[in-house]
């Protein structure tokens, strides 16, 4: 899971579910006049509510999250699991404004009018956290300001230039590295002047990578702000993965006005739509 996928719009639907568990543990009506509340039911004492706005909602935003930070949509009768959350959402949503006409499930109230119950704390911010939850998951793939990625992507390191030698340190011997032949802190050869330097053993040369076509092109790090499909470099208009925000990729090739983007597991393909991205 990536939970940098997470977009603004999964940033509302995550709010809005823990509002809604912290509305589960109040009350679920009041009774005016009553001069204690303490032995109101919650809306976990209610089965309808429980069912039907608590789990429904805690289910739809735990489905629509898990999906956005998945790398691969799981579809289930032929449809993603986040659109079965935005339905959960929506009917949670709709539970709690029958509830709010109907906090006690239709009960014949004893007394007058007047004494008879109204929605608790409890309901109407569950009424408040089902509708923020429906509207997020709903309004997400429709607004581009909700799409944004919820976290800021770190900054990659700089690409090594091609043919520069690797930083002297671990693994890599250096001015101040023991010489073969030589014990760690041992003193200088005999008949090497004293603080001569110690000759220095042949480093390693980094490995050369082929140039790639293009001319000077360089390569560099970038980020998409959108979920992206990333094609065959064959042409073919198969798609073989799929780029996601908040998580750098590296381009190695200019190809027309797409890029050639590698993936941290290796993949190679063509970026076609490279609107907005933000170099690293």
């Amino acid at each position: 899971m990536n939970i940098r996928s997470l977009t603004r719009g999964d940033g509302v639907v995550i709010g809005a579910a823990v509002l809604l568990l912290i509305a589960s543990f109040l009350d679920l009506y009041s009774i005016d006049g009553a001069s204690d509340s303490s032995d109101l039911p919650s809306l976990w004492g209610s089965g309808p509510v429980m069912l039907g706005v608590v789990l429904a909602g805690l289910i739809g935003a735990a489905l629509v999250v898990v999906t956005r930070a998945l790398p691969q949509p799981r579809k289930v009768a032929g449809l993603d699991l986040g659109q079965f959350g935005a339905a959960f959402t929506v009917f949670a949503a709709w539970s709690a404004l029958g509830n709010i006409f109907d906090p006690i499930g239709g009960v014949d109230n004893v007394g007058a009018a007047s004494d008879g119950p109204s929605p608790g704390i409890g309901l109407i911010l569950a009424l408040i956290a089902t509708l923020l939850m429906a509207a997020g998951a709903i309004a997400t793939p429709l607004v581009p300001a909700l799409q944004a990625a919820l976290l800021p992507a770190p900054r990659p390191a700089a690409p090594q230039p091609y043919g520069a030698q690797p930083p002297g340190g671990y693994g890599y011997p250096g001015a101040g590295a023991p010489q073969p032949g030589q014990p760690f802190g041992g003193q200088p050869q005999a008949g090497q002047p004293y603080g001569a330097q110690q000759p220095q053993a042949p480093q390693p040369q980094a490995p050369q990578p082929q140039p790639q076509p293009g001319g000077d092109f360089s390569p560099f790090w970038f980020a998409v702000p959108v979920p992206r499909p990333l094609f065959a470099e064959d042409g073919s208009q198969q798609p073989i993965a799929e780029l996601a925000p908040g998580t750098w990729y590296l381009a190695v090739e200019q190809r027309g006005p797409g890029l050639v983007a590698q993936t941290q597991d290796g993949r190679r393909g063509v970026l076609q739509d490279t609107s907005g991205i933000q170099r690293g």
